[in-house]
């Protein structure tokens, strides 16, 4: 059911005749460039972008920034310095230009990365965040395009590359966050989790009322 879901989210986002070239989402209007996922067929950037507690003055780095609206959301909130990183090089100008339209740009990096590669190794942050691909996909799934790669994390390698890379990346009493569902595989996280020494706390959930059997939610991770 999950990867039936996601694959047929992944079609929305490809084939939809009449995707929009900008959208509106919390109470502001986005660019939206071709071969980026599109907030207005999935809740999950509407809703983590609204429950994050964004460090006031403070710096928050985003795994993933597609569209950019939680990294500029972060910017208007406060934050001091953001990083947007994704391996899209459209999601890459596409959250560049959401940025410059909200008048944000002097204080959103944005860099093409593959999760946090592009970053120096003394590079911390506040909060780090990731709406991540939550889908595991069937064995012999191909990631043919960075918007397979923004639904779908074959095997939880890139799971896998964030629990245990994000603490690097974090300041001391810094906060790690995880963009999660219902759809994805809870026992694959929790066992990564345990590998890197990690507890999984849930900050928020949207419920499944929202979107019937399907509930996001916000975790933070937190060393043993």
């Amino acid at each position: 059911m999950s990867f039936e879901r996601g694959d047929a989210l992944l079609r929305l986002n490809q084939t939809t005749a009449d995707r929009p070239s900008s959208f509106r989402l919390l109470g502001r209007e986005w660019d939206l460039l071709e071969g980026v996922f599109a907030p207005v067929y999935c809740f999950s950037t509407r809703l983590f972008a609204s429950w994050i507690a964004y460090p006031e003055g403070g710096g928050f780095l985003e795994v993933g920034s597609g569209t950019g609206v939680v990294a500029v959301t972060a910017a208007l909130g406060g934050c001091a310095r953001v990083t947007a990183l994704d391996i899209s090089p459209e999601a890459v100008e596409n959250t560049r230009r959401n940025a410059a339209r909200h008048g944000v740009a002097d204080r959103v990096r944005t860099l093409r990365s593959d999760l946090f590669s592009a970053l120096d190794a003394d590079d911390r942050y506040d909060t780090v965040f990731w709406n991540s691909s939550f889908i595991d996909p069937p064995e012999g799934h191909v990631q043919e395009t960075d918007l397979h790669r923004a639904i779908f994390d074959p095997g939880y390698e890139a799971h896998r590359t964030y629990l245990t890379q994000a603490r690097r990346h974090l300041r001391p009493g810094g906060r790690l966050l995880l963009g999660f569902s219902n759809l994805g595989n809870d026992e694959r996280l929790r066992s990564l989790a345990d590998e890197a020494g990690l507890t999984i706390r849930l900050l928020n959930t949207s419920g499944t009322s929202l979107v019937p059997g399907v509930e996001y939610r916000l975790l933070e991770l937190l060393p043993r």
